[in-house]
């Protein structure tokens, strides 16, 4: 048995190491069969390829949660809330800017902006505060609103995506995050996010954004109902829209960002969530898998900082945010810190690596 396992990762090792494409299997024997380290040094062969300078990046951005308001019902959300609730809200204009102000002061190029399915908020709202933020911040790069939102406002305008995408693009929209990506398995979404998009419209949504020429995100949110198929369903999904991309010419996927899921205040606080080396070994996975992606992101976030540069050496040349504000995960009583440019360059530099900022689309904003 033993002698099987090591001939099945010899022949994986061989394809890897010569730029050949692993099939969905491999990628599932990777999860399930293979020993972290093995594939982590695997997964470090791969990045090394790919970025033979040693640089890891950083963005400095901050997460705008415009409004809490949301009708989708989550089970893994804690952040959400109803209509008329007493903590409900719709962050001001004024105060968007004022927030957007403090980004620049860091040295900030990146706004995230995201928030609920919220039925109060049309496509008005998003043109008037997106032309808003460019007059006063032309600068900064608007990575804003998740495909769950893109195809709420459809809905709300009975507006086809792409000309929802098109307006706001119009507006001063410049690209896309990954978030509501979950999982892209129909069969775990019906479990956790049933009112949410489907796998197919999520993907569709990028696609759209795609052929405008819009960059996006692609992310997954792991660590509770699903198993290591729907992993490899999700990380195929996404291979498979970015193979779509380059034949037009661009991959118009920057990144991959798999983040694990936090307990506090859900309603899947029941469930055993993923474990360090359990996310260490999807990240090493996503990176040997994903061969048509440039960039891989280790997640601070939620794994802390003592992980995330650890993830480094996993695959990752990424570490992220200084996410000078994070509310969603933070609602679960998971706090997250916000380190400086020069704290995150540090703890790169510590890790064994060359730290750089970046901006949205991983063009070197300074050297450290």
């Amino acid at each position: 048995m033993e002698s099987a396992l090591n001939l099945k990762m010899e022949q994986i090792y061989e394809k890897v190491s010569s730029s050949e494409r692993i099939s969905q299997e491999e990628a599932l024997f990777l999860l399930k069969e293979a020993d972290l380290l093995t594939v982590g040094r695997l997964a470090d062969v791969v990045r090394r390829k790919k970025h033979s300078d040693s640089i890891v990046t950083f963005v400095v951005d901050r997460n705008v949660n415009y409004t809490n308001v949301c009708v989708a019902g989550c089970k893994f959300c804690a952040f959400q809330t109803k209509v008329n609730a007493p903590d409900a809200y719709i962050l001001d204009f004024d105060e968007i800017y004022r927030k957007i102000q403090e980004l620049v002061d860091w040295g900030g190029t990146t706004l995230l902006m995201q928030g609920g399915l919220n039925p109060q908020l049309r496509i008005d709202f998003y043109v008037q505060l997106f032309r808003g933020i460019k007059k006063r911040f032309p600068e900064i790069q608007i990575h804003s609103l998740s495909a769950s939102e893109i195809f709420y406002i459809s809905k709300l305008e009975k507006m086809p995506i792409k000309e929802v995408l098109r307006i706001l693009q119009e507006a001063g929209l410049d690209s896309l995050p990954g978030g509501g990506a979950e999982i892209l398995s129909d069969e775990v979404r019906v479990q956790i996010s049933s009112n949410k998009v489907n796998a197919q419209t999520w993907l569709e949504v990028h696609r759209s954004a795609h052929q405008l020429g819009m960059k996006t995100t692609a992310t997954m949110m792991f660590g509770h109902v699903e198993k290591p198929e729907h992993v490899v369903e999700h990380l195929s999904r996404i291979r498979e829209l970015q193979d779509e991309s380059l034949r037009g010419g661009k991959g118009y996927f920057t990144a991959f960002i798999p983040w694990t899921f936090q307990k506090g205040g859900t309603r899947l606080d029941h469930i055993e969530t993923a474990t360090t080396v359990y996310y260490l070994k999807v990240l090493a996975v996503s990176r040997i898998f994903l061969d048509n992606f440039e960039n891989i992101q280790s997640s601070h976030v939620t794994q802390t900082m003592k992980v995330g540069p650890v993830g480094l050496h996993f695959g990752a040349n990424d570490l992220g945010s200084t996410m000078i504000e994070e509310n969603v995960v933070a609602s679960t009583g998971w706090k997250v810190a916000a380190p400086k440019p020069e704290k995150m360059a540090d703890i790169i530099r510590k890790a064994g690596f060359k730290p750089a900022q970046r901006d949205t689309y991983y063009n070197i904003v300074r050297y450290f």
